[in-house]
């Protein structure tokens, strides 16, 4: 995975995104150019198109903070994707890479999720694995060839498109999830094997990934399609694991006295 110009390239993905009518420019008939042309988004962040083109070629690669802020609001950029903006403007000092260990979850999490019978609850890893689940949680995702994988599991997997009813919005948000997780870390090994495995495998993930999209798994409502026990809709919160950086705590619930919660039930009972 090429790291060089992350912050160039960062700009240039969202860039091409949006359309001048997003911005309430004219489109005009002659456009050659996917997106805004560069000196539309000099000219709503207030910068000079010659600074901007420098930004994007990666020979200016250290704005200022008002600078960032600016072409964060140009590019209409989320609070994650902003805040991922102002990381790659103002990266931290390279480190010295310690030798890749395997990621372990806290016994006393693990305590505590099986603790939650009725609740199903996973630990996901820096690259979207499952480190951990209570017997629920791993009900939940059993039964597909890469069930401890989510990312996998979401492109790779051949019967992804029954599990998730919402395909589509649950790809974006992966890709999204994922390079939120990842950060500005992209010479991880392994995140560059994820990465080139499903480029390779994937057409939608490798159009997804180019986007550039940034949004942190937080809370949402998603549908599956369970094989045993048939249509859930749940809530989950995703909670991060402050003893462990980078692994997330993800919590799934029914809404009480739908007909979720009695699937969610006969679930549990089935893989007691």
């Amino acid at each position: 995975m090429d790291t060089d110009n992350l912050l160039g390239r960062f700009l240039r993905a969202r860039r091409e995104l949006l359309r001048p009518e997003d911005l309430g420019m004219p489109a005009g008939t002659r456009r050659r150019v996917r997106g805004l042309r560069r000196e539309e988004v000099a000219q709503t962040a207030g910068v000079s198109t010659d600074y901007y083109v420098r930004l994007e070629q990666g020979r200016e690669r250290h704005p200022s903070s008002q600078v960032v802020d600016a072409l964060a609001r140009a590019l209409e950029l989320e609070d994650d994707a902003a805040t991922h903006l102002h990381e790659l403007a103002r990266p931290a000092p390279a480190r010295r890479r310690p030798r890749a260990r395997h990621e372990q979850v806290s016994p006393g999490l693990v305590r505590m999720m099986a603790a939650w019978p009725h609740t199903p609850a996973i630990v996901l890893g820096r690259r979207m694995t499952v480190l951990a689940a209570n017997p629920l949680g791993r009900a939940l995702f059993d039964g597909h060839a890469h069930s401890d994988d989510l990312v996998r599991l979401v492109f790779l997997d051949p019967d992804a498109r029954a599990f998730y009813p919402d395909w589509e919005k649950a790809a974006v948000n992966t890709v999204a999830g994922l390079r939120s997780a990842a950060g500005s870390d992209y010479d991880d090994p392994r995140l560059i094997e994820v990465v080139g495995e499903l480029s390779l495998k994937s057409e939608t993930f490798r159009r997804l990934w180019a986007r550039h999209d940034i949004r942190q798994k937080s809370h949402e409502t998603k549908r599956f399609h369970h094989r045993l026990v048939g249509p859930l809709t749940l809530d989950y919160e995703a909670l991060t694991v402050n003893s462990a950086p980078g692994q997330q705590l993800v919590v799934y619930q029914a809404e009480p006295g739908s007909p979720s919660e009695e699937a969610l039930s006969l679930l549990g009972s089935l893989t007691a």
